[in-house]
């Protein structure tokens, strides 16, 4: 396992493998890794030669109000753990090397998707995803990256920023980890309580409820919407927002049933104490 600090430093070794014919993976992650992050090393290193992880807190994503500077960092336990799955390189730059010159004027985004859902309460969030990812991309000229479904409007966002704009990287998408309970593993999920940690599991607990009443038939989208909010409400948690949209586009529903013609997708924002949490379940 090698660290690397800077770009320069990163490509000279990376380039030099790919000329050799290797292929790189990518997994792109803002630290303080767990089982999730280690499922995406894991299919990485199944499917590559070589597989570097990206530990950057990126500033760019968070709001003014968010939490960039209690985020957890611990690179020593990550580099540890991405190794022990076999892991060959971390890349983690400071802020300086990432964004020389403060924040980027340049930047990538998606008008028509990035102020839906998630980038309606964290205004500039996709923005600032979508443009450190596609330097990650640029930086490494990775053959293929590996993203978790519990992100879902993001994996979305970064597919269709690759199609869009023709990088030539293979973007594999794995399912959600979750803990026993049920609740999605995350990063944040540390910054519970431990009463908040236990009533979480309400989530998961109303987005397989409503999955099952679909799967019975239910096709209206305020029934199954509500489901999934009582079961956060009943679980004493704050509905940020609760979605049924289809996975083709993003898009709701307009005339209030889920269109049997295209698959769906339940997207989920709560808060529990002060933590964020998301989640979703495909339909």
């Amino acid at each position: 396992m090698k660290v690397f600090k800077t770009i320069s430093a990163l490509r000279r070794t990376l380039y030099s493998l790919k000329r050799e014919g290797k292929t790189i993976g990518l997994v792109p992650t803002m630290g303080a890794l767990h089982e999730g992050h280690m499922s995406l090393v894991d299919a990485s290193v199944k499917d590559c030669d070589v597989t570097v992880v990206s530990v950057f807190v990126n500033p760019i994503q968070f709001g003014k109000t968010e939490d960039l500077d209690k985020y957890p960092r611990r690179l020593k336990a990550d580099a540890e753990l991405a190794g022990s799955h076999g892991a060959d390189f971390i890349f983690a730059p400071s802020v300086e090397e990432m964004y020389p010159n403060g924040d980027p004027l340049t930047l990538v985004r998606d008008e028509t998707l990035e102020s839906l859902y998630c980038g309606a309460y964290r205004p500039g969030h996709f923005r600032g995803v979508l443009t450190v990812v596609a330097k990650l991309f640029l930086i490494t000229a990775a053959n293929k990256a590996y993203f978790g479904e519990k992100d879902y409007q993001q994996a979305f966002l970064i597919q269709k920023m690759v199609k869009d704009l023709n990088f030539d990287v293979d973007i594999k998408i794995s399912p959600i980890i979750r803990e026993p309970s049920g609740l999605a593993r995350s990063s944040r999920n540390e910054f519970l309580s431990e009463e908040d940690h236990r009533r979480a599991v309400c989530i998961s607990a109303g987005l397989n409820a409503a999955k099952a009443a679909y799967a019975e038939g239910q096709r209206k989208v305020v029934p199954l919407r509500d489901m999934v909010v009582k079961a956060i409400l009943v679980g004493g948690g704050l509905v940020q927002f609760v979605e049924v949209v289809s996975q083709k586009d993003l898009r709701a529903f307009a005339s209030g049933v889920v269109d049997e013609n295209e698959k769906s997708v339940i997207l989920v924002a709560a808060y529990f104490g002060k933590t964020r949490l998301i989640d979703n379940i495909e339909l």
